[in-house]
């Protein structure tokens, strides 16, 4: 695999998987980060880079779906908008400190894969999203990209 691999988490009552493949051309800005962190995984995402799309605060809390990137990091408009979700005074068009992506939806995973099927698995012990669960956007192994395919019957 030469491309990167990324995991994205949404809540399903804020922004589904259902309501990425909803989107015109199944492509929408991924908009609305504001930890550093994340941030700065946003900006190494390139396109081409896959995506696992996971459902957080779910029942269950699980991957459902693949997404690529589409379009590399730019300023997040969102933040300079005070009626957004996710504004930010200290963001300016001048001075951008957030930044989003283009993710398009691939398609929803055969099964989907839960936390739960996860953490016992060989192979993911290190995986971002068990020692780092806050973090919303977050980089994971080509070996775990596998080992996530194989849970989902793909």
């Amino acid at each position: 695999m030469n491309r990167r691999c990324w995991l994205v988490k949404s809540g399903p009552e804020s922004y589904s998987f259902n309501d990425l493949l909803a989107e015109p051309g199944q492509t929408a800005e991924w908009d609305g980060v504001r930890n550093f962190q994340a941030r700065n995984n946003l900006q190494a995402m390139r396109p081409g880079d896959g995506v696992l799309f996971y459902h957080s605060n779910a029942k269950p809390n699980a991957i459902v779906g693949l997404a690529t990137v589409v379009r590399e990091a730019y300023p997040d408009h969102t933040a300079w908008d005070p009626n957004s979700m996710h504004p930010d005074a200290k963001s300016t068009q001048e001075h951008p400190i957030w930044f989003m992506v283009d993710l398009r939806a691939e398609r929803t995973l055969r099964r989907p894969v839960p936390l739960e099927a996860i953490k016992p698995t060989p192979g993911l012990e290190q995986m971002a999203l068990l020692r780092n669960s806050r973090l919303s956007v977050q980089p994971v192994t080509e070996q775990e990209w596998a080992l996530i395919l194989k849970l989902a019957g793909e």
